[in-house]
């Protein structure tokens, strides 16, 4: 494979991952307000919206845990390729339906079918991305995947926010389903989704392993390293904490400080814009200052903190401040955990990322339940509870540096012995 090749497939690879998160940053700031007028159109009670708000937010992070080893195995038997095009199929298709959605019913349903097929995108994109590359690149390229997805985060809450306020006056029902200017940002995705399904059917080639990357089934007596079982649960608490920030961030926006949409996706756009730049610049030059665990231990400090601060500091440029500091702390984190759990293992590589994706799952679906059901105390509770997390885990990375220490000591005795 030439350069030019192997450039134009890991292209489409990002626009597959970018073309699905960009669905996901497209609803963040515009859920709140969804969610409430279809409760209020359905009669339901003003008081459980905001619990509707975290469990919307949740249901799609379970449906992808539940299938994602499922894809991943159905991808090493018929093909990375055949699997990421199913998934963008039925990411069109949610697309669609929650914008035609009438009812909370409909919604909770698009976002059900939408977590089973988007599952399939996101891990095996990072597989196929992982099979092309040897382990030198691994880590870049793992920057180059997490930008992708950044990069959703940044344009999608502009454009949700910027086409859910547009001033078409139109409405059109069919039967059970209505169209109008709410269902102006999910069309615009979904078509973007059905260009980038075609570029992907006509252009992306199959996958050759160069690294045999396998998706297994994870079994009942599983042997996992303690670094593995660091890395697994650092990556938990990151999503616990981005996730409940998203979710509390937008009812925070809304309610407290009284922001518009556009606002609200502001917030999302500088915090993805962050992560999406810095991710690749701590990634090739991160270690060049700082060792990959002190970059991990100072990105959960810098994000615990600035969490902490939030809900306390109500100015909208000292917010936007903070969601900036947030930020960089996320972007210190996020590539090195992907590359440290694709470099545990040469030969279940898979399986460890499955087995990753899972984890930060759990953390999507735990973080916006916990949240929203800790603003009932007040917006203070779920911000500090997400930043104290996110503090505690710093624990975790000195345990991991110690794990470290200890493999290569023992390695050393090997050699030692060896000779």
């Amino acid at each position: 494979m030439n350069r030019n090749e192997k450039l134009n497939r890991i292209f489409l690879i990002l626009l597959s991952l970018f073309v699905v998160m960009l669905g996901y940053g497209i609803l963040l700031p515009v859920l709140p307000y969804y969610t409430e007028r279809l409760a209020l159109k359905d009669n339901f009670d003003t008081d459980t919206i905001n619990f509707h708000i975290g469990l919307l937010t949740s249901v799609y992070p379970f449906f992808q845990l539940l299938f994602v080893v499922v894809w991943g195995k159905l991808s090493d038997k018929y093909g990375r390729k055949p699997i990421i095009i199913v998934g963008l199929i039925g990411f069109v298709i949610m697309q669609l339906f929650t914008g035609l959605a009438t009812s909370l019913t409909m919604l909770y349903a698009a976002r059900i079918f939408g977590g089973i097929f988007s599952s399939s995108v996101i891990p095996v994109s990072n597989a196929y991305l992982s099979d092309m590359t040897s382990q030198k690149q691994r880590t870049k390229i793992m920057a180059w995947s997490g930008m992708a997805v950044s990069a959703g985060v940044i344009f999608g809450p502009v454009i949700g926010g910027f086409l859910s306020q547009s001033d078409l006056h139109f409405a059109y029902s069919f039967g059970q389903l209505h169209f109008n200017r709410f269902s102006v940002p999910f069309f615009a995705v979904a078509l973007f989704g059905l260009l980038v399904l075609f570029l992907v059917l006509k252009w992306l080639k199959p996958s050759k392993r160069t690294n045999t990357v396998i998706f297994k089934l994870p079994k009942l007596k599983i042997s996992f390293s303690a670094q593995f079982v660091a890395l697994l649960l650092l990556s938990f608490v990151l999503q616990f904490s981005i996730t409940l920030f998203e979710t509390v961030f937008s009812i925070f926006g809304k309610e407290e400080l009284r922001f518009t949409v556009n606002q609200i996706a502001i917030g999302f756009m500088l915090c993805g814009s962050v992560m999406a730049v810095l991710q690749p610049v701590f990634a090739s030059y991160g270690e060049k200052v700082l060792s990959t665990n002190q970059q991990i231990a100072i990105g959960l400090l810098v994000s615990g903190i600035s969490l902490i601060a939030l809900p306390f500091l109500k100015g909208e440029f000292t917010v936007y401040g903070l969601i900036v500091v947030y930020a960089i702390g996320g972007a210190m984190v996020t590539p090195n955990l992907l590359s440290g759990v694709s470099l545990i293992s040469k030969e279940d590589t898979g399986r460890n990322l499955s087995l990753q994706s899972s984890m930060n799952s759990m953390g999507q679906i735990l973080g916006p339940v916990i949240g929203t059901w800790l603003i009932a105390g007040g917006f203070y509770y779920p911000f500090i509870t997400a930043g104290t997390t996110a503090l505690a885990a710093i624990g975790l990375v000195y345990f991991l540096k110690q794990q470290y220490k200890e493999a290569d000591r023992v390695l050393l005795a090997d050699q030692h012995i060896n000779k």
